[in-house]
């Protein structure tokens, strides 16, 4: 169990806040499969939300059932901050969050997101306004530093903590590093070690492997999942199995094309039926789903070539019927020079 001040989260496992994909359709699907404690939604602006934008407002709507939810904001500017969180605070969210982490050119243009640690007077600031403002759980999400020589993490977190934040998430990349970088781990064992506050841990969890090298080497008391959750959905269920000494569960072609065409088809109702709006959204997905699939690189050329959503349709079909084969024992389709064409 992971307790963020008062609290209590099932397990220690947390699917991360990613713009375009951890909407409320994703995070369904995730907490339909199970094995994960708290959701995060899309990083939202806090001006956005202060203001009552429509799409501000759609970004942080959740189920009535999904809870734990924390609800993700940015921005610079003390004030919007401390209005938005209000507005989380009052849309329901059992947490309030602040990106310090994201790394995309657009957030950090306008000195949000990760940029913010190259500022940590303004963060503190920021930090400090969030936390008057809201009687809710506060946490923060940052990255280790800007770049590779400046590793801040912990003099930031020192930080949060300080002003009153109950709990950080930290990815081991930093800014500059983008998706890339060399993996590097005792930034975040530091700031472990250092704080008393629940401390996070952030950046390729995909697998049981995976997450044991993570928590073993930085003793960090939870683990926030992204891409991993992308690439394979029920990587919350296998952790979770592995943490409780419980088998793994054994996942098979019917279950995991359940979950793709289902996917789908809720996307499809989120966009009114407007089917490229739908594909597009599904294809993001897709093209991380299928590298977790045995011969997935066959499904994957062919479903993101795929021009209308019935012919995605049945590119997945014919994949998922061959894998169903291949599954079996009798024979392997994709071998054979039968593969989805």
């Amino acid at each position: 169990m992971l307790r963020i001040r008062d609290i209590d989260i099932e397990n220690n496992l947390i699917l991360a806040p990613m713009e375009g994909v951890t909407d409320l359709v994703f995070r369904r699907l995730v907490r339909q499969i199970g094995g994960c404690g708290l959701t995060y939604t899309e990083f939202i602006p806090a001006a956005g939300l202060a203001q009552n934008m429509e799409r501000c407002r759609e970004t942080a709507a959740f189920d009535a059932d999904e809870n734990p939810i924390a609800i993700q904001v940015y921005g610079r500017d003390p004030k919007w901050l401390a209005e938005g969180a209000k507005v989380a605070q009052d849309l329901g969210a059992t947490i309030v969050d602040l990106n310090m982490g994201c790394p995309s050119k657009k957030v950090c243009a306008h000195s949000g997101g990760s940029a913010l640690m190259k500022e940590p007077e303004l963060a503190r600031e920021l930090v400090r306004s969030i936390r008057a403002a809201v009687e809710i759980p506060f946490t923060v999400k940052m990255r280790t530093g800007w770049n590779p020589q400046n590793k801040n993490a912990l003099q930031i977190a020192r930080m949060c903590q300080e002003e009153g934040a109950e709990a950080v998430t930290i990815h081991w990349r930093t800014r500059e590093d983008l998706y890339g970088g060399e993996r590097e781990l005792d930034t975040i064992a530091a700031v472990k070690a250092d704080l008393s506050i629940p401390v996070i841990f952030n950046g390729d969890i995909i697998d049981v492997a995976s997450a044991r090298e993570a928590l073993a080497y930085t003793k960090c008391d939870g683990l926030m999942i992204g891409r991993g959750a992308m690439r394979n959905p029920w990587v919350f269920r296998e952790i979770e199995a592995w943490q409780k000494g419980l088998p793994a569960p054994v996942v098979d072609a019917a279950a995991k094309e359940a979950v793709l065409t289902g996917y789908f088809d809720a996307l499809l109702n989120k966009y009114g039926g407007r089917e490229q709006a739908a594909l597009g959204r599904w294809k993001k997905i897709g093209k991380y789903f299928t590298t977790g699939l045995p011969y997935g690189d066959r499904l994957r050329t062919v479903f993101l070539r795929s021009q209308t959503a019935q012919e995605a349709r049945d590119r997945v079909a014919e994949f998922f019927e061959q894998l169903r084969v291949y599954e079996s024992g009798e024979a392997n389709p994709f071998e054979d020079g039968v593969a989805a064409k």
